[in-house]
């Protein structure tokens, strides 16, 4: 299935500072997983008066990057959260120690379950002897702090922001976006002066975003794409990867890509009732393998939106209530 034009052209200079535009700087974590791409982009926005828009992990060497991308006189005031997983907001806590600025943010975390659904299900099988020990090898060598990115269930913002609300520095005005859907929280950041959008998880341009229910919802992401139509940036920074330029072309092909999804998803269960997975492999054949759970979470939300709309049954595992599980078999109606 074709998808969006995605780029993965881009590989950072850790820890530089990269001035982007007269208001906009960009400095990269080292943080780089499967989840993350090249890692976490974090942007300073304005001059003099900056904000920081999602400060990612809590590594010292990154925080001292961020205060070393900053000028003489130059001081951070706010800190802006574009929704609560931990590779945006892990180092929150520390950057407002060091700088006494001030947090915002859609509100806390939504609704997390007791087990994570990725580990209800599992695709070892397909992982070769060699793919496996050099996974292994990966996550051996990856700092601790770095091991699980998830929910972040402490962020409490200083200042809650919705939709339509405006945040104000010296020199600049940033437009706040509610756009859920890859969690309920999930905000992005219009920067009025230069008309782009900072876009979190929302829209990347190197992938298409995780939807993990109960908190990710399908319909919702469905809906916040379609808003982002509505409006005429010129421009997405992202924090995974590098600008999409021609931004309403590039959201509309994630509409068609989910739309795309779904009938594959349909499909799949016309030749009989069937699992999660059994739907995945051959749906993400293209897609690195450690991926495969997350992407069993993006199907699972694409399947109780079909339950909602009458279009798909469920059965064999779930819950004591009968409500649908990731283990679930689902089959059409």
């Amino acid at each position: 299935m074709a998808g969006p034009a995605f780029n993965r052209d881009f590989t950072p200079d850790y820890g530089a500072v990269v001035e982007l535009s007269p208001l906009v700087r960009r400095v990269v974590a080292k943080n780089p997983n499967p989840f993350t791409f090249t890692g976490t982009g974090v942007y300073l926005v304005g001059r003099g008066d900056v904000a920081v828009i999602d400060p990612g992990p809590t590594l010292d060497e990154h925080l001292d990057a961020i205060e070393g991308a900053l000028g003489e006189g130059e001081k951070i005031t706010k800190i802006l959260v574009t929704h609560t997983h931990t590779d945006h907001t892990a180092g929150v806590a520390k950057l407002v120690a060091r700088t006494g600025a001030a947090t915002y943010g859609f509100g806390p975390h939504g609704p997390v379950p007791d087990k994570d659904p990725m580990d209800a299900v599992s695709f070892d099988e397909y992982f070769t002897a060699e793919e496996k020990a050099d996974f292994e090898k990966q996550w051996a060598d990856t700092p601790d702090e770095l091991k699980r990115e998830g929910p972040d269930v402490d962020f409490q913002p200083d200042v809650v922001v919705g939709d339509g609300d405006e945040i104000n520095g010296e020199g600049w005005t940033i437009d706040v976006v509610h756009t859920p859907g890859h969690t309920s929280n999930h905000i992005c950041f219009g920067l009025r002066d230069e008309k782009v959008l900072f876009t979190g998880d929302h829209v990347m341009g190197w992938a298409t975003s995780v939807i993990s229910p109960p908190d990710g919802d399908l319909f919702d992401y469905m809906n916040s794409l379609a808003k982002l139509l509505e409006r005429d940036d010129v421009r997405y920074w992202p924090t995974h990867g590098t600008s999409i330029e021609d931004p309403q072309t590039y959201v509309q092909s994630f509409i068609d890509h989910r739309n795309g999804r779904e009938a594959q998803i349909v499909k799949a269960l016309e030749a009989g009732p069937s699992t999660i997975k059994d739907i995945v492999p051959p749906m993400y054949e293209a897609v690195d393998k450690r991926l495969w759970r997350a992407a069993a979470n993006s199907v699972y939300s694409h399947l109780l939106a079909l339950l909602k709309q009458g279009r798909v049954a469920v059965s064999g595992t779930t819950e004591a209530d009968g409500s649908p599980m990731i283990s679930s078999t689902w089959a059409l109606t």
